[in-house]
């Protein structure tokens, strides 16, 4: 066969697919960091694997048929930023391979090009020696050598891009200087290099076994694995209350509430109380509300009802359908974040719709158009809350018939200030200024552990250490817990530091979390500290100062 058509195509989509997921793992490794967020592959791999879905419900597909569903696949399935930008890719094939009944050498090459200047497009600052790096000079190659030979065969075309395209990911590794100190590729550019060499295999009629399908597997809870008697209390119960009497003590409405109740959180500052909590006696909970002052807001939900709603939701085939939410106010917001400490905060503060994820578990652009659809607002702002999923955000907000904002929010911290931002009476503009600049004043840290040994800017880091980073730079490593808490806590606390949140995650106790307040304390007794237990995977300790 000398052409690509519409049923070689769906077979070149699929072997990519599989071709990504066999070296999944090897792209992951290749993470310049040696914290636990190799997601790359994973991202990559997951991305593909809605493309070859796709093409399963594919029965002798037009080559414009099968290039516009791989890419609208891929659109809605991107995961991350290295997702994100192969569905571009993607995307600007399929711009020119519509075009044709049929692909010739020439015409993959053009579109290869086309897939490339769609991708840098959408990248506002696009860094060499990255996938895009790797894709633009391997198309490049390739188009040159058909202009050279306008004859030239697909097979041919291939094989002078993979080879090009092998010696570009070599190079990537002195282009980028943060690659260069690791001594390793880039893994967007070896993660599409492999989907490329896959789609060429089956070109070639090369093909590979799949591994043995598991059960589908649902990427939310199976609630009819939950009985409606293990659910304690009935009602979710969440308000905001006017703080007139200010010498009122919140900690007595701590304590009565927590005897009547679980799962409650208390936020509260000069003018506010935020409360939610799972309770029995609802009515009791507000009565101790009013004590403080008016209820601003008020939302109850039956907790049973909604269990009893997510077991007969769970028993449906169909794929998820889209259901818009008609606006019923102005604001709405969605949050990215993991933990169920850290879901309440950000529930506490508005959000009302959360999306589970975070690092090593990145969202698809379909999760969070979901999350946006479901929320009854005009304007939705989306606080991704880590790099990794802001272009998956950024790809949501065109699909969705709401007006959407993506916030630039990088962690967790930077998520909560942005919310705290927000101004009810504000207007749109107004309101993205003001979190976009309160997001620019926080200060973040994190402390999680080492995934592999390595060595990193002349520093040996041994698998299973503790590390400190802030804002994304590695501050210290040790196997002692408390020392790169103590170094973090001397790089973030400065003189003028007035305000710090600490998060505490899974498998961290509070009195731990208290020996790490008093360290960050021991920096500057002036500085007000809240600490609050997010129950975040991967990362012991969120920290921001402000």
């Amino acid at each position: 066969m000398n052409m690509i058509t519409g049923p070689m195509f769906q077979t070149m989509v699929v072997e990519g697919a599989l071709a990504i997921a066999e070296k999944k793992e090897q792209a992951n490794e290749l993470n310049v960091f040696p914290v636990p967020d190799g997601d790359t592959g994973t991202n990559m791999s997951l991305t593909m694997a809605s493309a070859m879905e796709e093409m399963g419900r594919l029965h002798e597909p037009t080559l414009a048929q099968a290039a516009d569903k791989t890419a609208s696949a891929l659109l809605r399935g991107a995961r991350g930023n290295s997702g994100v930008i192969l569905s571009l890719l993607f995307r600007g094939m399929a711009k020119k391979l519509r075009e044709k009944p049929e692909a010739d050498g020439r015409d993959f090459a053009v579109a290869l090009r086309e897939g490339v200047d769609t991708a840098y497009k959408a990248v506002m600052k696009p860094a060499e020696g990255t996938i895009l790096t790797v894709s633009r000079v391997a198309a490049q190659h390739a188009l040159e050598r058909c202009q050279a030979d306008p004859e030239l065969p697909v097979e041919e075309v291939f094989r002078a891009v993979i080879e090009r395209g092998e010696k570009a990911l070599a190079e990537t590794t002195t282009q980028n200087p943060v690659l260069a100190k690791a001594g390793v590729v880039d893994a967007g550019g070896f993660g599409f290099l492999t989907i490329l060499s896959g789609m060429f295999d089956a070109f070639r009629g090369i093909h590979r076994e799949r591994a043995a399908e598991a059960e589908p597997s649902r990427a939310a809870a199976d609630f009819s694995a939950i009985k409606d008697e293990d659910i304690t209390f009935t009602y979710c119960t969440e308000f905001i209350a006017e703080r007139r009497d200010k010498s009122r003590n919140v900690n007595r409405m701590r304590s009565i509430l927590s005897n009547i109740g679980d799962s409650l959180v208390v936020v509260e500052d000069d003018d506010i109380i935020k409360v939610h909590v799972h309770t029995d006696q609802p009515n009791r909970a507000l009565e101790e509300a009013l004590k403080f002052g008016p209820l601003l807001t008020v939302k109850i939900e039956n907790m049973r009802e909604q269990h009893t709603a997510k077991v007969v939701e769970g028993t449906a085939d169909a794929p998820r359908e889209r259901v818009i939410a008609p606006p019923e106010k102005k604001f709405g917001f969605v949050a990215v974040a993991a933990g169920e400490g850290l879901e309440s905060v950000f529930t506490d503060l508005g959000v009302d719709q959360m999306v589970r994820g975070g690092q090593t578990m990145n969202p698809s652009t379909d999760d969070l158009l979901h999350a946006i659809d479901a929320v009854p607002a005009e304007t939705v702002f989306i606080l991704p809350n880590n790099k990794n999923i802001i272009m998956a955000a950024e790809q949501a907000a065109p699909l969705s018939e709401k007006e959407v904002i993506v916030l630039p929010t990088k962690n967790i911290p930077q998520g909560m200030t942005a919310m705290l931002a927000f101004d009810g009476g504000a207007e749109t503009e107004a309101n993205r200024s003001a979190m976009v600049e309160a997001i620019g004043g926080v200060r973040a840290g994190q402390v999680t552990y080492a995934a592999r040994n390595s060595e990193f800017d002349g520093k040996k880091i041994k698998e299973g250490e503790f590390l400190a980073l802030c804002e994304g730079k590695l501050t210290a490593n040790s196997k002692r817990q408390m020392d790169v808490v103590k170094k973090l806590a001397r790089e973030m606390v400065k003189p003028e530091s007035a305000f710090a949140t600490i998060i505490f995650g899974e498998g961290v106790s509070e009195e731990e979390a208290a020996k790490a307040e008093d360290i960050f304390r021991k920096e500057n007794r002036d500085l007000e500290i809240t600490v609050i237990d997010g129950g975040q995977p991967v990362y012991y300790y969120l920290i921001s100062v402000e």
